[in-house]
């Protein structure tokens, strides 16, 4: 998996949990891919990763690509699991778990059917942004280095 994910449960989820698949595509010239939800969505204009729930009889990468085509129009070339976080919203019963994934895709001729806005940012321009509370903990492990998409792609595949 490359990365430890330990400690990184920011609330006690509970009993139900909704696992969700998130993406974190880097280019080559290390800028990660953004997206801010629409204002008609829950967390109106929050900024998160490209993905979505998985549905039943999923496996969590054929889920990642799926929601890649259906928000982006993109094709997953690869991926791999770089940490999980578990965390309840304020009035959610449900908790939900977050898988996340450094990704690749095809080509980075992305369109936002399903955002806002999207963005490429460095990991050091990821905090200027208001992120989903779910993704801080994997913001900061990106933003200071800890975490590094690409590397851990890379690493995957030798």
């Amino acid at each position: 998996m490359g990365v430890s994910t330990s400690g990184w449960c920011d609330r006690d989820a509970g009993s139900t949990m909704t696992i969700v698949v998130a993406a974190v595509i880097e280019r080559a010239d290390k800028r990660i891919l953004i997206g801010q939800r629409r204002r008609a969505d829950t967390s109106p204009l929050k900024w998160e990763f490209p993905g979505g729930k998985m549905e039943a009889g999923e496996t969590p990468e054929g889920a990642l690509a799926r929601e890649l085509q259906e928000e982006l129009g993109v094709t997953l070339k690869s991926c791999a699991e770089i940490g999980r976080v578990r965390h309840t919203y304020p009035n959610r019963g449900e908790g939900l778990e977050i898988r996340f994934f450094a990704a690749e895709i095809v080509d980075d001729d992305v369109e936002p059917k399903t955002f806002e806005n999207i963005t490429w940012v460095l990991p050091k321009e990821l905090s200027e942004y208001d992120f989903l509370a779910a993704n801080r903990q994997l913001i900061a492990e990106i933003a200071t280095g800890k975490v590094k998409p690409a590397e851990i792609l890379r690493a995957g595949r030798s």
